[in-house]
């Protein structure tokens, strides 16, 4: 009586459809989010009468907001503890090199003061990136 009956018996097949629907909601939330992550920040640049130069990606680019915030990449630093989050990140480093980039409304003296904190720090080279010429 027992012979036909195949309740007890394991599924030898993969269901696939709560895996497809899994993957759909990932790819919409990709989707979506993907326009939103913008590496970057928006700094009004002094322009410039020469050629701008490269910039490797795995250099550091210091920016001064239009506010006098400062950021190291995209990372909001205060300028009390730049010089420390510097020492740590070019711990390791042989080239000792970053890029500034300033909005052009911040006061002369703040950039030369953070450049001063940057030199303190022990970064030995600096580029000054400005807006290329039109």
């Amino acid at each position: 009586m027992e012979a036909g009956n195949n309740r007890n018996q394991p599924v030898n097949q993969i269901n696939v459809t709560p895996f497809v629907d899994v993957m759909l909601v990932l790819l919409v939330i990709f989707m979506v989010t993907a326009p939103l992550l913008q590496y970057g920040v928006e700094v009004n640049l002094p322009e410039s009468t020469k050629q701008s130069l490269e910039i490797p990606k795995e250099q550091v680019v210091l920016t001064i907001h239009k506010d006098q915030t400062i950021s190291l990449n995209t990372y909001r630093v205060r300028l009390e503890e730049l010089s420390t989050k510097l020492q740590a990140l070019y711990r390791n480093r042989t080239n000792k090199e970053i890029f500034l980039q300033a909005d052009r409304e911040v006061p002369y003296g703040f950039v030369v003061k953070t450049m001063g904190v940057v030199r303190e720090a022990g970064i030995d080279q600096m580029g000054l990136i400005t807006e290329s010429p039109k």
